[in-house]
Parts: C-alpha cells; structure tokens; sequence
C-alpha cells in the first residue's frame, strides 16, 4: 500500500499555503519560510529537547515516509550493541558476501570474499554510507539481511519507535520499509543514551581506508558549532532526510527533516529550526507550499 494514500494527498492539497507553529499569532512577522513541494509532498520534521524530551516544533512528524539511510542509525545501533556485548570488537573481520557487494552506491566496492574490520564498518556507514558495508553487517550479525531487517523492527519497538518497520540494513528503496521523523528523533536520542563511548564516529567527517581519504557529506558538522552528528539519507521516493544533533551550552537538540528537494534545502531547513529552537523566544517557522518544487529557501 503506498505510504501517502489517495485520500492522505487530497488532505494535503487542501492544506492552506501558510501553515503556523500552534501558539503563534497572526501578527507577528515570519522569522523564517521555507518552500516546500505542493502536495502530494515528502516534507516532514520535528526538533526535540532531548535533555527533557519536549517538542520543540513538529511538522507531519508522525506521517509515514521512508527513512534512505537513516535506517543506517538503526544497523550501526545493533553494531554498537554487538560490541557492548562482546559478541564483536573492533577489529573483528566482517566478510563480504556477494549479495552485499552487489549493493548499488553508495558504496566501498569491496569484491566477494573480502572482509572490513567493525571500527572501519562502523566509519564507513556513518561517513561514506556504504551500502555494501551495511549489508555485511547485517548478514555477520545475523545470518541474512532478512533476519537482520526484522531484528531492527524488533529494536526500533523496544526503545520507542512504534511506527518503523525495516526491510533491509541500508536505506535502499522498498515498499515495505517505512518510519516518521518522530522514530527518527527516538533513534537518534537513543543512540546517544545507550552507546556515549561510540557517539564520537558521528563526529567523523572522513576516514582513511587502504589508504585512500574517504569524505562525508553531512556538511551539518561543522556549519554550526554545537552541532556532533548524526546521518544524512536520500532516495529518490524520500528526497532529502537528515537526522543533527546539536549538543552544546547544556543544551542537546535532536533535529530532523525529511523530504527537501535538495541536499542544501535540508541543511538550511535543520539550521534554522535548530536556532529557531536556540533562540530564548522560541521564533517562529513559516513553511510556504509550493508549485515550484525545489525553490530556494529564504530566512
């Protein structure tokens, strides 16, 4: 069944140009616009206190969408608790099957047979996002990407995320595979609470690999002081997703926006409603619904 239903998208056509954040009133200008897609359209957000877990500000936060490779946060959860564990350490040799190194790119073009160590693996998903690794974490940890897929469903239940299913390790497209950007925010504060030791590799923006520099693209890190992780996703059914942390001055924000039409668009988007969230009044986010796609977003 498609995530947006026939009667989900004439709702969201109907939706009026201007949407306010609840509480705000008509006479105080805009701080901030952003244009989104006209309906049927992928926008989603959401920005959380994670200190006290209050909402900040939420926008089709609990509308199903598919998560591109947020799902990776979820593979690098249960890599993280494998290590907790002891079932792994870091320099545990991971082979590549052929049906990981088959994945599409993104990925580290490994040949069937090879192997990648955990600390490395762990690197490549969150840098790189390479599917392939992903898939051969997912099959070393628990036989098959299938198993694997319904472990992560079983996870995401047990710390909160009531409205994700996972199909497989790497974000690649699938009907099936489905969350909202509230779960994101649960998965992203999660892995902070659960793994602190291993929360630096969202820091990472490269790594060296046989040699070779390998860079990121979460260009978040470093854009706004404060900010620490974690993911960027893209398919083409879900656009532009990330999920930022923002962790500075006692203050820890998780920040997430799914469905921009372009890398820039997001970014733009997750920087101004974290400092619409940083400012002592709270601000105002003003989302624009628009015929012209992907337009520039103007604060």
């Amino acid at each position: 069944m498609p995530i947006l239903s026939l009667l989900a998208r004439r709702s969201l056509a109907a939706l009026l140009v201007l949407v306010f954040l609840a509480g705000c009133t008509a006479a105080t200008p805009p701080e901030r616009v952003l244009a989104v897609p006209a309906p049927p359209q992928k926008y989603a957000a959401i920005v959380v206190d994670a200190r006290t877990g209050k909402t900040l500000f939420e926008a089709n936060s609990t509308q199903p969408r598919y998560p591109a490779s947020l799902t990776k946060m979820m593979t690098l959860y249960l890599l993280f608790d494998a290590l907790e564990s002891g079932r792994v350490t870091r320099d545990t040799q991971i082979p590549v099957s052929a049906h990981a190194a088959s994945q599409p790119p993104t990925k580290l073009r490994f040949k069937p047979g090879e192997t990648i160590d955990v600390d490395s693996a762990i690197r490549a998903l969150v840098v790189k996002s390479a599917n392939d690794v992903a898939v051969a974490v997912g099959e070393y940890l628990a036989g098959s990407e299938e198993a694997f897929a319904a472990a992560m469903t079983d996870k995401a239940r047990r710390i909160g995320m009531r409205a994700t299913v996972f199909r497989n390790a790497s974000g690649l497209p699938d009907d099936g595979q489905h969350t909202t950007a509230r779960d994101m925010a649960v998965l992203g504060m999660a892995l902070r609470k659960h793994f602190p030791q291993y929360y630096s590799y969202f820091s990472a923006t490269d790594f060296m690999f046989r040699g070779r520099l390998v860079r990121g693209h979460n260009d978040m890190l470093g854009r706004v002081r404060g900010v620490d992780g974690i993911k960027t996703g893209y398919i083409r059914a879900s656009g532009f997703n990330i999920v930022t942390s923002y962790n500075a001055d006692g203050r820890q924000i998780v920040v997430v926006v799914m469905g921009a039409d372009s890398a820039r668009q997001r970014n733009d988007h997750a920087e101004a409603l974290l400092q619409r969230a940083l400012s002592p009044s709270g601000g105002r986010t003003e989302l624009v619904f628009s015929d012209q796609g992907a337009a520039a977003a103007a604060y």
